[in-house]
């Protein structure tokens, strides 16, 4: 799992009976790191404007479904956009079959990724086709496996391209502008 750039971090909770993963946890204790006062379960919550309970359930998975905007304030304060895309790809039963990144990744690796899918010759297919597959509004038969060749296609690129926002995103709310 990779939560606020803690790549394979695994969180170890005690709940009911078996420890457990969970990037909200996961998300405070990296933000942490610059704000102490979100060490403590206490402070995260009195931050947040949620009792100590609420976040607790929320970080030990005993909350079923997570209000959304509970998500938005925690991906806010911790400074962890990919928490809205986890909810999103894993909670909303909408968002679970979009193409929505749930990694978070280092810029480099992301905007060498969003370069290669850019530069691909998929991508002058996929412009070819639009045209002739769809500048007629028929579809044909022939038609029917290109178009899901584009289908995986864009989503890859969405994405990735999806994942370089929220890299940049990161990048420049951190307000650290030495080097990543």
């Amino acid at each position: 799992m990779t939560v606020g750039g803690l790549k394979n971090h695994t969180v170890r909770l005690y709940a009911g009976e078996g420890i457990m993963d969970n990037v909200f946890y996961a998300a405070r204790l990296n933000a942490a790191k610059k704000n102490t006062r979100l060490m403590s379960r206490e402070g995260a919550a009195e931050l947040l404007g949620l009792s100590v309970s609420t976040l607790a359930n929320y970080e030990l998975g005993l909350t079923k479904v997570i209000p959304p905007d509970s998500v938005v304030m925690m991906a806010d304060l911790y400074n962890a956009p990919e928490l809205k895309c986890y909810y999103c790809a894993n909670e909303c039963p909408i968002g679970q079959g979009m193409p929505i990144p749930t990694n978070h990744c280092r810029i480099e690796q992301v905007a060498v990724r969003a370069y290669d899918a850019l530069s691909s010759p998929h991508l002058d297919e996929a412009k070819k086709n639009i045209l002739s597959i769809f500048g007629d509004g028929k579809l044909t038969e022939e038609n029917e496996s290109t178009i899901e060749r584009m289908i995986a296609y864009t989503g890859s690129l969405v994405k990735t391209l999806y994942e370089l926002r929220l890299a940049c995103q990161k990048l420049l709310s951190e307000g650290d502008r030495k080097t990543w």
